[in-house]
């Protein structure tokens, strides 16, 4: 009788070495699955190091496109924003990360799917609900939740202990004492010397972004042009960059990265609110996609309507506690999904940026689906505005205003 097969989501760090030889141990054939969504990995180490260990074959899959036009954009076009400050980099990598995983497994016919992240944090929960939602039958092996696991493995010192042990390479330099999650829209930091909210995170602890006493001297002027909310394309007029047009999606994200990165923007410092209701302290650097959030947010409250606006600014906050609980493929996410893209029919457009000393300045703005109306708000003519109306509002207005102070003054 045939071994079942595992497929695992391996990084080629410590843990998921680890636990490729530990699934090999406990009699599983085991395929490794790498998913390039943009990290700094040397795959090809990783590959023969997986393979050394035991994996029968290893995937590398190139997803760096199909996370940027179907999820990071997307999410610009959304709004989506976590608790006011988080721009969802590693939630919406995971939704992509899992088709590639459930692709292979249904493909090869494996049997689990194995993944090395904590009993603690968002990621578990975020891998299998989407494996769940893709692949119903499916079934997942968390090591870090089995008891024969974390009590053998209490820590990174056991995991290297039994890394020597075994022969697995562990790398020559030591390992930063926090962990990063890394992708094309952005990295994160956490844990280690980091759990402390009140320690001040070391010096050179940021690879996208320069600090700010180290940025270009001189600013960037950028149109951002977007189509239905969705950023299409990128121009930058000559001046101290070279002039440049750039319309594919994975290099527009690639240039808006190095030309933030070199102005320190898209960094913050958060304390944030996981899902299992434990806080947590992550550091963030986002550049190009916090200065898409920014033309984004622009454009739209120059193109939509008011009202609609505010329903929308309702959803999206709904959206992205969806993304970051990992419900990307929920029925609420698919629903509130298409009524986000629905009001964004009229946010067609060009945004001007100044990217300068970690700031992104909106100079300008234009749209010929705007509801900006220039007479109507225009203090020299009156376009069409009876401002005689407005005395009617005011006292309208004015009346419970009026009754609540009559009432406070008689008490």
């Amino acid at each position: 009788m045939g071994k079942d097969l595992v497929i695992l989501a391996y990084s080629g760090g410590l843990d998921t070495s680890c636990i490729l030889k530990w699934l090999i141990q406990k009699n599983y054939d085991v395929i490794c699955f790498m998913a390039d969504v943009g990290q700094n990995e040397d795959f090809v180490k990783a590959k023969q190091k997986a393979k050394l260990i035991g994996a029968k074959n290893v995937i590398v899959e190139d997803l760096r496109k199909e996370f940027v036009s179907n999820y990071m954009l997307p999410a610009v076009q959304m709004g989506l924003v976590y608790e006011s400050r988080y721009y969802l980099g590693t939630s919406l990598a995971r939704p992509c990360i899992s088709v590639g995983l459930v692709k292979a497994a249904k493909k090869l016919g494996a049997k689990y799917i194995s993944h090395g992240a904590t009993g603690k944090g968002n990621d578990q929960v975020r891998f299998e609900l989407s494996v769940y939602s893709l692949w119903p039958t499916g079934k997942i092996i968390a090591p870090w939740r089995l008891p024969e696991f974390f009590n053998r493995f209490q820590g990174r010192s056991d995991l290297i202990e039994f890394a020597k042990k075994e022969n697995i390479p562990v790398s020559a330099t030591p390992k930063e004492p926090w962990s990063t999650d890394e992708n094309i829209m952005h990295i994160s930091y956490e844990s280690g010397v980091l759990e402390d909210p009140a320690a001040i995170p070391p010096n050179g602890i940021y690879k996208m972004t320069r600090d700010l006493q180290h940025a270009e001297d001189y600013p960037i002027v950028i149109d951002i042009n977007f189509e239905k909310g969705l950023p299409i394309s990128i121009r930058i007029p000559s001046g101290q960059e070279k002039a440049l047009l750039v319309t594919d999606p994975l290099n527009l994200v690639e240039t808006l990265n190095k030309l933030a990165g070199q102005h320190g923007i898209g960094r913050i410092d958060i304390v944030e609110n996981r899902f299992l209701g434990l806080k947590s302290r992550g550091l963030y650097e986002t550049p190009a996609g916090t200065v898409l959030h920014v033309a984004h947010l622009d454009l739209e409250a120059y193109a939509l309507d008011k009202e609609v606006l505010r329903v929308k600014k309702y959803l999206q906050e709904k959206m992205a506690d969806f993304v970051y609980n990992g419900f990307w493929f929920s029925p609420e996410a698919n629903f509130t999904r298409k009524a986000l893209e629905l009001s964004q029919e009229t946010v067609t457009g060009t945004v001007t940026v100044h990217l300068f000393k970690g700031n992104v300045t909106v100079l300008a703005r234009k749209s010929t689906t705007s509801l900006y109306n220039k007479e109507l708000v225009s203090m020299d003519i009156a376009g069409g505005f009876s401002p005689e109306d407005s005395t009617g509002f005011i006292n309208i207005n004015a009346l419970r205003l009026k009754e609540y102070a009559r009432f406070t003054d008689q008490n």
